[in-house]
């Protein structure tokens, strides 16, 4: 996969959470919302990925995990992330639980809305943050 791959997988994730939320889908819509930011970090360190280089092994192995703070370190964005407006630290705050672990649990209205809204905030959203990086 390549970064226009993890970018296109992430809009589609989103659409499809969206579409979930909307039919009171919510153990769904609340792991996709996730799963969204996931990718879009990961296309965020493909960014950084020279064509024709061999990558370092550590941040080869760094970017198979779904676990969005170490994404976020392995990315190079942590400091850029602590600077951040408190609103989006808000956002970022509820969407950092997320682990890929969620598609095995319930999720109630609430907890889907929350991290739906989280992501998709018009200025403050954790995935127009993660799209511009």
């Amino acid at each position: 996969m390549n970064r226009d791959d993890f970018k296109d997988i992430a809009c589609i994730r989103f659409e499809e959470a969206k579409v979930l939320l909307d039919n009171q889908r919510y153990d769904g819509a609340y792991y996709l919302s996730g799963y969204v930011i996931e990718c879009g970090l990961k296309a965020c360190i493909a960014k950084q990925v020279k064509e024709f280089e061999f990558p370092d092994k550590k941040l080869a192995q760094d970017c198979y995990t779904p676990d969005l703070a170490k994404l976020i370190k392995t990315a190079g964005l942590q400091t850029v992330l602590d600077n951040e407006t408190k609103r989006f630290q808000v956002n970022w705050g509820v969407v950092k639980d997320w682990t890929e672990e969620s598609r095995y649990q319930k999720h109630l209205e609430k907890a889907a809305r929350d991290i739906y809204s989280a992501i998709a905030e018009q200025g403050n959203g954790v995935f127009e943050w993660v799209r511009h990086w």
